[in-house]
């Protein structure tokens, strides 16, 4: 027996969704397909990998499947990778979110060094305004930037677009109307904290600046010492803090959006790391 690589890729799916509709938006396939492979799946092991219900969760042998179907998936990846495009040297010039470098592109940022030892990254952290200035008089080759509609940076690739949310102490919008709700959030400009206010405001609730930094460490450390509340990407918040679910009172957020731009198609090392920084944001 082995293991097909579409198979785990849309288990995995699956298990990081929690139901066929997403998993089939997510890798492209329809649920119908998406439900095949899991169904061939179970039948190759002998096993019931999921729970069936309003929302799809791992059995202990799914569990177990789970980070080695992560590991073969990576490891194919890497092999297509390295013989792909082996040669590939130059530097590229790159500007992020400080809480997407914490977040999500440490590892990815590690492998693909490894894959490529020849291409020299220069990564700087910043605010996406100063990311898109900067980026205008041509200091990145390529930045990643937060956005509150797409048509914000209409040459841009749309990565995703990301719900938020607010994370915190609920008992904070329990209180009188009259009092204000204290914000943990970025200093301007950031869309985080535009959506936050613009949301508040227009609830017509009274918000108040308790803790102002740059830092997601910081931030997070505020929200946990229960400062006040913060707003966040349902991907990006930590495990032990709570989302504030919403119900009356709460006011609505809406989405954020995540584009990549960049300059030209003309430099191959830029190109490969594009591909591979989207293709590992994507999944």
């Amino acid at each position: 027996m082995s293991f097909d690589v579409l198979t785990l890729e849309c288990f995995l799916a699956v298990a990081e969704t929690g139901g066929f509709t997403r998993a089939a938006e997510k890798v492209g396939r329809t649920q119908s397909a998406i439900s095949q492979q899991i169904a061939k799946l179970e039948g190759q092991l002998g096993k019931t990998l999921f729970i069936r219900g309003k929302q799809f969760t791992l059995t202990p042998e799914g569990e177990i499947l789970l980070g080695y179907a992560r590991q073969i998936v990576k490891l194919q990846h890497e092999a297509f990778d390295r013989f792909r495009e082996p040669d590939l040297e130059g530097e590229v010039r790159f500007g992020l979110p400080e809480d997407f470098a914490s977040v999500f592109l440490s590892e990815v940022l590690t492998e693909f060094s490894r894959l490529h030892p020849r291409i020299l990254l220069n990564i700087e952290c910043d605010l996406t305004l100063n990311l898109f200035e900067r980026f205008k008089k041509k200091e990145f080759d390529l930045v990643l930037v937060k956005m509150s509609r797409p048509e914000d940076f209409p040459n841009g690739m749309d990565v995703w677009s990301e719900a938020l949310e607010w994370i915190g102490d609920a008992a904070y919008f329990e209180k009188e109307a009259d009092q204000a709700i204290p914000l943990v959030l970025s200093p301007q400009p950031c869309v985080y904290r535009s959506r936050a206010i613009q949301s508040l405001e227009q609830a017509r609730r009274k918000w108040r600046i308790v803790f102002s930094s740059h830092s997601f460490a910081g931030t997070i450390a505020a929200v946990q010492a229960g400062m006040g509340v913060t707003v966040l990407p349902r991907n990006m918040v930590p495990d032990n803090l709570p989302i504030i679910r919403h119900k009356k009172g709460i006011p609505k957020l809406d989405d954020t959006h995540i584009s990549l731009l960049k300059h030209d198609d003309q430099n191959p090392a830029v190109n490969s790391f594009e591909n591979f920084v989207v293709e590992r944001l994507r999944h």
